[in-house]
Parts: structure tokens; sequence; C-alpha cells
């Protein structure tokens, strides 16, 4: 895509947002159904996905780590977002990688230390691009990514989160 056919494409829904900013509120959800031997499945609208405990706390490594899924959604909405910011500036990326890595330290997750928190400690993020660019184009495509990656800015922005619990529908 090239960065008119992006403008062209983004300019009508940037008009009806600034003229109705309720019409930029989306409600995005995710569902997951409990399943036998402590697994969940999430449908992710283009594959069912089986989570369950990550080995670190007994899990037998055969399905999806959600903290490895929570990485994978950042590198996935930062490596999109840096091609729409590439493809606004007239950047041709031929290739690239985003490579998102985080710390845990289980003692937490399992209840062992107390004072040790529930969560990644740190998350690191980096792009390795391949682009005919000057590094200062670039720094400024990674610094714009950062600014407009949702995931990212979510993660960093800790909005509120509310918890609650219904009964399920007899049947």
């Amino acid at each position: 895509m090239r960065s008119d056919e992006l403008r062209a494409l983004q300019a009508p829904l940037k008009d009806r947002y600034g003229e109705s900013p309720e019409a930029a509120l989306v409600t995005l959800k995710a569902e997951g159904q409990l399943g036998e031997n402590l697994a969940c499945s999430v449908d992710t609208g283009r594959a069912l996905v089986e989570a369950g405990l990550h080995p670190a706390t007994g899990g037998s490594g055969t399905q999806a780590c959600s903290g490895d899924m929570l990485l994978q959604a950042l590198a996935a909405c930062a490596g999109v977002t840096l091609q729409a910011v590439a493809t606004a500036f007239g950047v041709a990326v031929r290739s690239g990688k985003v490579i998102a890595e985080g710390d845990l330290d289980f003692r937490g997750t399992l209840g062992v230390a107390k004072d040790c928190p529930v969560g990644f400690r740190e998350i690191r993020m980096r792009f390795e691009l391949d682009a005919d660019a000057e590094d200062a184009l670039l720094d400024k495509v990674v610094a714009v990514t950062e600014r407009y990656c949702v995931v990212l800015q979510t993660l960093r922005s800790s909005p509120p989160v509310t918890v609650s619990r219904t009964d399920a529908p007899a049947g």
C-alpha cells in the first residue's frame, strides 16, 4: 500500500470521528470457554486457541501461555502500526521483525513470595528493520509507532479494569 492509498482509506474515518466523536468508540470483545485440565479456549475470530498453564507453573507446554499471547498481541499491534506509519511517511520497509520479550518471576504467580509481584516485571520491544531510509527517519517511524500502538499504550497507561462474576445460563 502506498501512502496516498492509506490516506485515502483513513481520511473519511478521520473526518467522521472528528465530526462525531462517539462514532470512534468501539467495544472490542474476547471470550474464553473454560475447558478441562486447567485450560481456557479463546476464539480469535481466525482460530481457536487453547491456553493453559505455563510450564513454570505446572503446565505441559502444549497449550498457549497467556503471557506469551500478551507479548504476541504487543508484537502484532506494533508491527501493523509500524507498517502503517512507515507507509504514511513514504518509507519502504523491505522486511523486519518486532521482538517483544518480558520477564516474569513465577514466585508471585504461585504465591510462593507474597512480596513478589504477579505479572511482568519488565517488557522490552525492539524493531529489526531492513529499509532504505536515514536513521533519523527510521527513529521517527519507531517513535510515532510507539505513540500510536494501542497495545503498548494500553500497557503503559493501565486503564481501569473491572472484574465481576455472574451465574452461567442454565443448560
